[in-house]
Formats: C-alpha cells, sequence, structure tokens
C-alpha cells in the first residue's frame, strides 16, 4: 500500500511540474495551430466567423501567381543564408577558438553584439548605410560598379541584401554555437593527431568536422527554419518590392490578413508555410543525420 501510495505522490509531482508547460504550450500554440486550420477551410475575415468553403482557398492557392512568386523568393533567400551563414560561422568559430583569454572574449562579443539588437535597430542602420544618396557604402559602389546602386528599389540587388543583413545580424548565434561544440573536442585527439604528424587540414578534416557534425547540422536545421520564415527584414526594408521581388509568404500572409481582411485565405498560406516548413526541415534533419552516421 505504501508503494502505491509513494508512486502516487510521484506522478502528481510529476504532472504538476509539467502541468504549466502543457497548459502554456496549448494555449500559446496547439490552439492557435488547430484555429488557424479550421480558418483555412472558411472565408472568415480576420475577427470573427466565415462560411465552411472547403478547399477553394487551396484551390485559389494554386491560380495566385503572388504566391508562387512569394514561395520561390523564400526559396532563394534559404539559398542566399542557410549554408553561407553556416560556413562563415565555422570560419570565425574557428578563428576565434584559437584566441585566448580577454582577446577571446571581446572579438566573441564583437561578434555577438549585433544578435542582440532588435530587428529595427538593424534594418535602420544597414538603410542609413546603403541609402542612395548620402550611404556611406555607396562610395565602395561606386568604387566597383562606377556608380551608386539604389540596392532596396534594383530587383537583382534586393534579396541578396537582405540575406546579406540577416547574416550579419544573426550569425553570432551561430558563432556561439560552434565555438560551445568546439570546447567539447578533448584535446587528447589533437596531440595525438600531432604526434602521428597530422596537419592542420587533416586534423579539421579528421578530428574537428566529424565531431562538430552535430552542432553543424543543428544550425542548419535552425537556419533553415528561421530563414523560410521571413519577415521583419523584408517588411522594414523594401516591402517586398521592387516588382515583388522580394515578396514572401509571411508578407503574403500579413497582407491578406491585416490589409485586405481575408482571414480564411491568409490562415490557408499560413497552413501551406508550416506543412513546407515542417516537411523540409525534418527531410533536412533526416538527411544530415544520415550524413552524420556514415
Amino acid at each position: 500500500m505504501a508503494m502505491i501510495t509513494n508512486r502516487r505522490r510521484d506522478v502528481a509531482v510529476a504532472m504538476s511540474l509539467i502541468a504549466p508547460f502543457v497548459v502554456t504550450f496549448a494555449l500559446v500554440f496547439l490552439y492557435p495551430t488547430v484555429r488557424m486550420v479550421l480558418l483555412s477551410f472558411t472565408d472568415a475575415p480576420l475577427i470573427g466567423n466565415g462560411h465552411w468553403i472547403g478547399l477553394e482557398n487551396f484551390k485559389r492557392l494554386m491560380s495566385d501567381r503572388l504566391f508562387f512568386t512569394s514561395l520561390k523568393n523564400n526559396g532563394y533567400f534559404v539559398l542566399l543564408t542557410v549554408v553561407p551563414t553556416t560556413a562563415l560561422a565555422l570560419a570565425i568559430a574557428l578563428t576565434i577558438n584559437r584566441l585566448k583569454g580577454a582577446l577571446q572574449a571581446l572579438v566573441l562579443a564583437l561578434f555577438f553584439l549585433p544578435y542582440i539588437l532588435p530587428v529595427s535597430v538593424v534594418t535602420e542602420i544597414w538603410m542609413w548605410m546603403l541609402d542612395f544618396q548620402f550611404g556611406i557604402i555607396q562610395p565602395l559602389f561606386a568604387s566597383l560598379y562606377g556608380k551608386s546602386i539604389p540596392v532596396f528599389k534594383n530587383p537583382y540587388w534586393v534579396m541578396p541584401t537582405v540575406a546579406a543583413v540577416t547574416i550579419w545580424w544573426t550569425n553570432g548565434f551561430n558563432v556561439l554555437l560552434f565555438i560551445a561544440g568546439l570546447r567539447n573536442i578533448p584535446q587528447d585527439f589533437y596531440e595525438a593527431a600531432s604526434l602521428d604528424g597530422a596537419t592542420r587540414w587533416q586534423m579539421f578534416r579528421r578530428v574537428t568536422w566529424p565531431l562538430l557534425w552535430p552542432v553543424t547540422a543543428l544550425i542548419l536545421t535552425l537556419q533553415l527554419i528561421l530563414q523560410l520564415k521571413i519577415f521583419d527584414q523584408v517588411y522594414l526594408m523594401s516591402k517586398g518590392g521592387p516588382f515583388n521581388s522580394s515578396y514572401v509568404l509571411l508578407l503574403m500572409v500579413y497582407r491578406e490578413a491585416f490589409q485586405l481582411n481575408h482571414g480564411g485565405y491568409a490562415s490557408a498560406i499560413a497552413v501551406v508555410l508550416f506543412v513546407v516548413i515542417m516537411v523540409v526541415s525534418v527531410l533536412q534533419f533526416q538527411l544530415l543525420r544520415s550524413r552524420g552516421q556514415k
């Protein structure tokens, strides 16, 4: 009887510990997700109920050119950011890891500093630096291309520019993860490799890279999810222009929901984006995990 009482008490304690998370998860994520999915099958406005129309919103998406343009821009932005920011963060982390003491802490802090800035501050800084008339980076463009470039009004420059700003802003977190991964590699492995006459490149290829692969896979997966959800930088810098060259899916959700009051159609777009992120991130993680097990 005492054993049963203790087991019930342990279960009660465990339930009381996980209850705050379960309640928060249900209210903040689960209920809004279910509500969004249900709204995607209606013609509801942003606030209020609508009529059940089945798959009409999704059929409309298949004939919406702006939807496919936005989807293509999302994919383009992922190509511009996910692998480049991971490679750059790895290079920076390897460099910082070779430093010692206060200098290492100072350099790491300098690279991490942009990450703590709000997106509004980041975009304001870069819009000032890239201003067509007064931007301090425009002389560099003029020296390389012979003229100043209005990067936010040029369809070929706008997405690479937003991608560069995003990498500068978020890369400090990736550097920090790589630093943590490098510090978890035992120094004995490097000492043994050095005694065997291994070069630095061989140490990186045979020791650092295999042991750092789980961290790399994590960063690639996190970056894929984050960059597929791009909205803030595009909205603040280009508003999706010029000529929809930087229009992304979340910008389309914002337009349909908050500007056109099409809550049902906006929910359908959000559902498609949710499925895309879930499928692509799971597939990428499985591919990366299988690569790491070889």
